[in-house]
């Protein structure tokens, strides 16, 4: 780190701490050579993440949009708005920690799915008939009988 007044490359830590937010820690440090000292911030950097619609087009990954849509799903149902953000933070956490740049969005509604059927199935059965796009009573009979063969 140079300094910003003389230039020099040489300096020492005289102080560290975190921000407010545990987000990046703040180091204030002295030039070796001309004394003065100067603040610097260090934070992790962080890789945005597209998501692939069905159309192939891309998108930022956006966690608001899966808590919507997990709003809408559990609508009158006994999940609390905790467990609807736990749910999101567990599919941004999981996809980071896979390391992804692009992550298809079926991939996202699949895990979604995986983490709704554990805490309310009528809620994962709403979500699963808008995600899969039930054209018929079948295809949403056939759904609760595969929840009902999972559950045994």
């Amino acid at each position: 780190m140079k300094c910003p007044y003389c230039g020099y490359g040489e300096s020492k830590v005289v102080d560290s701490r975190s921000t407010e937010d545990d987000m990046s820690i703040r180091r204030r440090r002295e030039c070796t050579k001309c004394r003065k000292r100067y603040t610097t911030y260090e934070k992790v950097e962080s890789t945005p993440i597209l998501v692939i619609k069905k159309n192939m087009s891309r998108e930022y990954f956006d966690k608001s949009k899966i808590i919507n849509g997990l709003i809408k799903a559990c609508q009158k149902r006994p999940v609390s708005r905790s467990e609807i953000e736990n749910i999101a933070d567990n599919i941004e956490k999981d996809i980071n920690n896979k390391m992804l740049t692009e992550v298809k969005s079926e991939y996202i509604g699949e895990l979604i799915m995986k983490y709704l059927k554990n805490i309310d199935e009528v809620s994962y059965v709403r979500f699963a008939s808008v995600y899969r796009q039930f054209k018929d009573v079948n295809t949403f009979m056939e759904e609760i009988k595969a929840l009902i063969t999972d559950k045994q």
